[in-house]
């Protein structure tokens, strides 16, 4: 309840006395203070809006989140460490606030969306600013389109194709040189897990193999519109100069097999029968090839969502094999791996606490003693 303040101190048209629910008063408040906060208020929700751009709903489903925070917007930016001359790839540009930062410091920026009412709003902001020449919009799939040439990434990546599309980004053709990207908080930490971690998977053994990963930034969920259930947080990725020498396709199958059970020994995780009959199957199709092409547009072949492994479908060679393999000689197989895992003292280690360097000499004296992960044949 309010009333106005009857102080010899205070101007009583300036200032409102606040009770509390027994009463007593609590503090005295200038109402024209109020209006200017009221006003500012307002100011700020002006600004969100035009930040948001044309009104039309939203799709949390997919993961349409538009980030309005400036100083979160121009910190992306900065972290980016863009150039003059750079063309950079945006991936999911919404209405378009982060796009015209980066038009502002680039030379040009290339925009994939698939929604057409983001693509709608976004030429019309740029074309506001006078930026129109510099922009090119790929109305399509990010995940089923070829990219063009581009110097540098910077996006903000809705969850559900986050890990497949840093896996085409990485493991693409296009030489880049860093990829500057706002995720989930959570998924974040799972990409930047080490060995040991409780979050190391996969995922960041697949990725780290080509590529350095470094924290930037935690973004608080208030900072977008409509506001997720979930923070953010902001990753640099950073291909490297030089990789490993390892055929990919087996690495990716090798990492699958050792990774679906993570904190199980290799030992046990080699004895199942299962897991024997399948790595047997492809052992014996290994001598027919040895170099695993990587044929399609973006340089990688069936990634999988979750993990960023190589889906392997379709029939092959494989199916020709008996799928009754006599007792003696699995069990020659079998002991042939743990010996292998017992002599590079792997037997009681789990995945969750290798390294990538680790993980590619077992793989390597693996496959020297004539244990392969990927079906050859199918390549």
């Amino acid at each position: 309840m309010f009333r106005k303040c009857r102080s010899i101190r205070a101007d009583p048209s300036r200032l409102l006395w606040r009770r509390d629910g027994g009463g007593q008063l609590l503090q005295a408040e200038c109402m024209h203070a109020r209006t200017r906060e009221d006003d500012g208020r307002r100011g700020s929700e002006k600004g969100a809006r035009e930040a948001r751009g044309p009104e039309f709903r939203l799709h949390k489903s997919k993961g349409q989140h538009i980030l309005t925070n400036p100083r979160v917007l121009d910190s992306i930016v900065r972290r980016a460490e863009l150039k003059p001359g750079d063309t950079v790839l945006e991936i999911g540009p919404g209405t378009g606030n982060l796009t015209l930062k980066l038009l502002e410091v680039s030379r040009k920026v290339v925009a994939v969306e698939i929604d057409g009412r983001m693509v709608d709003a976004l030429r019309k902001r740029v074309a506001d600013r006078g930026f129109e020449d510099r922009l090119t919009v790929i109305q399509k799939d990010a995940l089923k389109t070829q990219f063009p040439p581009f110097d540098i990434v910077v996006a903000n990546i809705p969850y559900q194709i986050s890990s497949p599309l840093i896996i085409k980004l990485v493991y693409g053709k296009i030489q880049f040189r860093s990829a500057t990207l706002l995720l989930q908080k959570e998924f974040a930490r799972r990409l930047l897990a080490n060995p040991g971690d409780s979050e190391y998977n996969r995922l960041a053994v697949n990725v780290k193999l080509v590529a350095d990963v470094e924290f930037a930034m935690d973004v608080s969920k208030r900072d977008f519109l409509p506001v997720p259930k979930v923070n953010s947080s902001v990753v640099i990725i950073r291909p490297k100069t030089e990789l490993p020498e390892v055929n990919l396709a087996e690495w990716w199958a090798f990492t699958r097999t050792c990774f679906g059970k993570k904190n199980k020994t290799l030992g046990a995780t080699f004895k199942q029968k299962r897991k024997l009959m399948e790595i047997f199957k492809t052992s014996t199709l290994a001598g027919l090839k040895k170099d695993v092409a990587i044929t399609n547009d973006d340089g990688i072949s069936g990634v999988s969502v979750e993990d960023g492994d190589i889906d392997e479908e379709g029939n092959s060679e494989e199916e020709s094999l008996s799928s009754s393999v006599p007792e003696g000689e699995m069990n020659l197989f079998k002991e042939k791996i743990v010996g292998v895992l017992r002599a590079e003292g792997f037997e009681d280690k789990r995945p969750s606490k290798l390294s990538n360097d680790e993980l590619l000499h077992l793989l390597a004296v693996l496959n020297h003693a004539g244990v392969y992960f990927h079906n050859q044949a199918e390549s």
